[in-house]
């Protein structure tokens, strides 16, 4: 296992979660690798002050606040989707209607027609990959259920 493999864990040992098993082999990695056992060093001191911490309740009066501040984002938030999807859309249409007169047009060099096609497929192998990529660090991203 590597280092970022125990920096992983160190909370759950903190926290004394792991079983015999996992506290066996990160107690072993401490031994040997300095620079694990001072970042431990420094997440027990990080625990310390976060275990005397205590949560306080907000008035109801800052709730109320809160939740209509939260409302009134929503429907921002809401209209600059609806905004973007509708101008996404037109650029999209527009620019395949370009493009279709473009190719379609008997006036214009094959030469650029070609180029105006190799431009497209590498525009949408590229948004493919994006793509890709998102959803892939989406699955693994470790704080994705963690609300904020």
């Amino acid at each position: 296992m590597t280092c970022q493999d125990y920096k992983d864990s160190m909370m759950a040992y903190l926290d004394n979660e792991l079983d015999a098993e996992q506290k066996q082999a990160f107690e072993a990695h401490l031994a040997s690798c300095s620079k694990c056992t001072q970042e431990l060093e420094e997440f027990k001191k990080l625990k310390q002050i976060t275990d005397g911490v205590e949560l306080v309740e907000p008035e109801d009066r800052m709730w109320e606040q809160y939740w209509g501040g939260v409302y009134n984002r929503a429907e921002r938030g809401i209209g600059w989707v609806v905004f973007s999807i509708a101008g996404i859309l037109l650029l999209i249409y527009g620019g395949f209607t370009a493009i279709e007169s473009v190719i379609t047009d008997p006036g214009v060099r094959p030469l650029l027609k070609i180029g105006l096609l190799a431009l497209l497929a590498g525009l949408a192998i590229l948004f493919v990959s994006v793509v890709r990529e998102r959803i892939y660090f989406w699955s693994k991203d470790r704080y994705k259920d963690v609300r904020r």
